[in-house]
């Protein structure tokens, strides 16, 4: 069965990588790419995102997460590369990277659609981790 993809994107490979085998131990079926880092440094790269989208790319959609607004522009601008109509079949996840990705997993786990899965991302904007009074 096909499931929904995740692109992680980073301005750190170790950050994204370290997710992205976290998610693959929570999820082995879910097809996972991760971009981090640019040129050895910190950073985003489009054309690297790209190859990473063109990599897990499938009917069923992708669900994108990014850590800081720069990896959006660049993430953007890969599925315009691409020629892929964002909010289609590919989505942003307005989420917290760690937290959302691993909803998301969970999600396009059990077979969720690209919609789903974004929506789950998105819900933990709204999560408290630690319950009490502040």
């Amino acid at each position: 069965m096909s499931r929904v993809s995740l692109l992680l994107i980073s301005h750190s490979h170790d950050i994204v990588n370290g997710l992205k085998s976290l998610l693959n131990q929570v999820q082995p079926e879910v097809n996972i790419a991760a971009a981090g880092g640019a040129d050895g440094d910190i950073g985003t790269n489009a054309f690297t995102i790209k190859t990473a989208l063109e990599s897990i790319y499938s009917e069923r959609g992708v669900v994108i997460l990014f850590d800081l607004g720069s990896a959006l522009i660049n993430a953007e601008l890969a599925v315009e590369m691409l020629g892929l109509d964002d909010g289609e079949k590919v989505i942003f996840a307005d989420a917290p990277l760690v937290e959302g990705a691993y909803a998301a997993v969970v999600e396009a786990g059990v077979g969720g659609t690209v919609e789903e899965v974004a929506a789950a991302a998105e819900s933990t904007k709204q999560l408290q981790k630690i319950a009490g009074e502040k």
